[in-house]
């Protein structure tokens, strides 16, 4: 285990990482390099890795590394063409009856914030309901494309934002919770050589169980 995450695997081109809650995958404006995984995994590991997606820093889960240029060259273009499944797990404020679909365009606003539009670019998530808690619901989402705060956003949209969330929601952080409860805890892709489909899978952390825990005791 190192500082900023866990390593899920490794091999001559991957690395697949457990980036945890509060890190950043790149570095940013206002953000010291001391939480930015890509410096981490080269100080910690002595490896350069290419970045090839990201998740936000309050996200928690599965990011995936290439660790030479033909690699990052064939996963960037998987993400691009979108030959990669991803699903999250959240935990929304409310409680949702039944699956759903939610295919709203989402475009940029002011100050980072993003927001459904009709103007905005196509996007679409699959929400599968989990579990109904108290005043709660735990959530299987599926990316269908790759907007920035899509997960968010969408679920803000229908008034269902997450809980934990800084940005989106009436009150903030939504629910009262210290963390956004949003992780990436699955990611399908093909192998680089030989074409094989790999899947690996991320369970949430203790501080992720122990909230759930809270809201199906109704705390």
């Amino acid at each position: 285990m190192f500082r900023g995450f866990s390593v899920l695997h490794d091999d001559e081109n991957t690395l697949v990482v457990n980036k945890y809650c509060g890190f950043a995958v790149i570095p940013g404006r206002g953000i010291s390099d001391d939480i930015v995984i890509v410096k981490l995994i080269e100080k910690q590991l002595g490896i350069h890795c290419f970045v090839v997606h990201r998740i936000d820093l309050e996200t928690s889960g599965i990011v995936l590394f290439a660790k030479n240029p033909r690699a990052h060259r064939y996963f960037s273009m998987l993400f691009e063409h979108r030959e990669v499944e991803k699903s999250y797990l959240a935990l929304v404020q409310g409680t949702i009856n039944e699956n759903l679909t939610i295919d709203s365009p989402i475009r940029q606003f002011g100050s980072g914030r993003m927001g459904v539009d009709p103007t905005g670019k196509q996007s679409l998530t699959e929400i599968n309901v989990v579990k109904q808690l108290q005043n709660a619901t735990l959530i299987d989402v599926y990316l269908k494309t790759g907007r920035r705060h899509q997960i968010r956003v969408h679920c803000y949209s229908i008034g269902h934002p997450i809980i934990g969330d800084p940005l989106y929601g009436r009150e903030r952080p939504v629910g009262g919770a210290e963390r956004l409860m949003l992780h990436a805890h699955q990611l399908r892709v093909r192998e680089i050589d030989s074409g094989k489909e790999k899947t690996f899978t991320s369970a949430p952390d203790d501080q992720w169980c122990e909230i759930v825990e809270k809201f199906r005791m109704g705390l």
